[in-house]
């Protein structure tokens, strides 16, 4: 059995593959974060972000929803000002935003419900053979990424929402062959 084909070839996204990835997320301000991660990642590869990880939990006082949807102009200014993470006005002013949705969402009975009700709370086990098979969003990832707008959310297409689905295992997209799809599919609810 071998690792999923894209983690690789650098330690830090194989660590990533073999520690974080697909493992089940229930902890509604951790959701957040890797959903405004997975926003930032839009039009990079995911490797970049790794690699600041560290730097936007510093420039985001720690994902923290609460501190973050109090920020106006002159948090936008100091962050794209800073050199350790990716400086994009539309990207740093939806998260801003988000924490604002976030915040309604959570206010209304919690954002990790919101998220894993779409699931009925149980991850979906997919059981794809070759990273080929494996799709850039589906109907789900439509129909989730659709009722984000429309909560006020920005940055969250089909394709974000997929991916954000298979970071924090909502859906089990290590191919068969990886060990871990049996090891992350143990630790589902």
């Amino acid at each position: 059995m071998e690792r999923c084909g894209w983690a690789g070839p650098e330690q830090i996204y194989i660590d990533y593959h073999d520690h974080e990835w697909g493992v089940p997320e229930w902890d509604s301000r951790a959701l957040w974060e890797k959903l405004i991660l997975d926003g930032f990642q839009a039009g990079l590869s995911w490797i970049t972000i790794l690699k600041k990880r560290d730097n936007f939990r510093a420039a985001f006082a720690g994902f923290d929803p609460d501190v973050i949807a109090g920020w106006g102009e002159a948090e936008v200014a100091r962050l794209l000002a800073d050199p350790g993470i990716i400086r994009h006005r539309g990207k740093i002013e939806a998260t801003i935003g988000n924490a604002r949705a976030w915040r309604r969402i959570e206010a209304q009975g919690g954002f990790d419900r919101f998220l894993w009700d779409y699931v009925d709370g149980r991850p979906i086990r997919n059981r794809w053979r070759s990273l080929s098979e494996v799709p850039a969003f589906t109907p789900l990832s439509e129909r989730i990424s659709k009722d984000l707008r429309k909560a006020g959310f920005r940055f969250c297409g089909p394709t974000i929402v997929y991916a954000f689905m298979q970071a924090v295992g909502m859906v089990n997209d290590h191919l068969v062959t990886c060990p871990r799809h049996e090891e992350v599919a143990a630790l589902g609810r």
